[in-house]
């Protein structure tokens, strides 16, 4: 196959596998057939895909996709990112670039494929804290674990919490110099010493967050939300953005994995656990604000959805109950996102 576009082909498609440095195309006519097979490196690609009419591009979604897919969209090309997952099915024969980009042009003129929308560089920055903020949370639990393990192993446990921990570790280096050696003591005023400066940057980086949620008036929206504060605000207007992605809020419940695994086959309907699919992240801050609000049962009658919640509590095992409102206030925040209004308890207790 030639690396050039034969003049008779007017490329329609173009499927881009993409690389750090190098880019592999592979453009296709209306027919589906292969008009254009190229290898370009990183600088090359913007002057190439200049020159060719405006066409439908799908690349995979991974790291620098989005960013590609701004600069070929302002060339005036339909730019569509694809979960990986999704274009797998569609690459034949053994694994190799073009074999890769052949399988993302077929992928991307599926008419029910839902591609992943391109997000801006402030979604970007903001994903970018929030990643950096939910790492340096792992580092400080494993600090807290490690000294409360080395206690453990000299014979003093600690109440749960890492609070209970903050407020006994200072008697406890000062007095239990009997069970603690003083190597094990300056081990664990180091640890201790990591573990504030942990806190000190989480600290500063939730900050950041919260500044840049309180300027987006999506983040502002959904913070009227029971149970949704600026993390878990910022977090999914960092990730869907507008929620244009989905038709509906049950598509967004279950992109974030908080419906049932459907495993069915003829008239028969099994529904098991959570699927669990989709945005992790997302997941666990939608879980944690609904376990929140199951602690004060004293404020469900303010929330439109109290009614909801009481006859659901009554039959409903907790960790089960706590999934089920997760899922009601992920589809109430994309309704909140998408329809751009605030929230409103009467018609979440109509819709209850």
């Amino acid at each position: 196959m030639s690396n050039q576009t034969a003049p008779e082909c007017i490329i329609t498609t173009i499927g881009v596998d993409l690389g750090k440095n190098t880019f592999h195309l592979i453009g296709m006519d209306a027919r589906g057939r292969i008009a254009l097979r190229r290898k370009v490196s990183r600088g090359q690609l913007l002057p190439c895909l200049a020159n060719v009419p405006a066409c439908l591009i799908g690349m995979e979604a991974c790291a620098g996709a989005h960013h590609v897919g701004r600069q070929l969209a302002t060339l005036g090309h339909d730019v569509r990112l694809l979960p990986a997952q999704y274009v797998k099915p569609f690459l034949k024969g053994h694994k190799n670039d073009y074999r890769d980009a052949e399988a993302i042009a077929e992928a991307v003129q599926r008419p029910t494929m839902r591609p992943v929308p391109l997000k801006s560089a402030e979604q970007l920055d903001l994903q970018a804290l929030h990643r950096v903020r939910s790492r340096l949370v792992g580092q400080r639990t494993a600090v807290i674990n490690q000294i409360r393990g080395f206690l453990l192993e000299c014979g003093i446990p600690v109440r749960q919490g890492p609070a209970g921990l903050r407020e006994a570790l200072p008697t406890l280096l000062a007095q239990r110099t009997d069970v603690l050696s003083p190597r094990m003591i300056h081990l664990i005023e180091d640890l201790a010493g990591d573990w504030r400066r942990l806190d000190e940057r989480i600290d500063a980086i939730t900050r950041d967050i919260t500044a840049l949620a309180h300027q987006d008036v999506g983040c502002r929206r959904l913070m009227g939300i029971p149970g949704v504060g600026v993390i878990t605000a910022s977090a999914m207007v960092a990730a869907v953005g507008t929620g244009a992605a989905f038709t509906k809020g049950r598509d967004f419940a279950a992109w974030l994995g908080l419906v049932p695994k459907q495993i069915s086959t003829g008239d028969r309907t099994i529904l098991g656990g959570l699927s669990k699919r989709g945005n992790r992240y997302l997941r666990t801050l939608f879980v944690g604000g609904a376990q929140v609000l199951l602690q004060r049962p004293h404020h469900w009658d303010g929330h439109g959805f109290g009614r909801w919640l009481q006859a659901a509590g009554a039959r409903l095992h907790r960790n089960v109950l706590a999934a089920a409102l997760a899922n009601k206030l992920a589809r109430i925040a994309w309704g909140v996102l998408s329809h751009e209004s605030g929230y409103d308890p009467e018609f979440a207790a109509r819709a209850a």
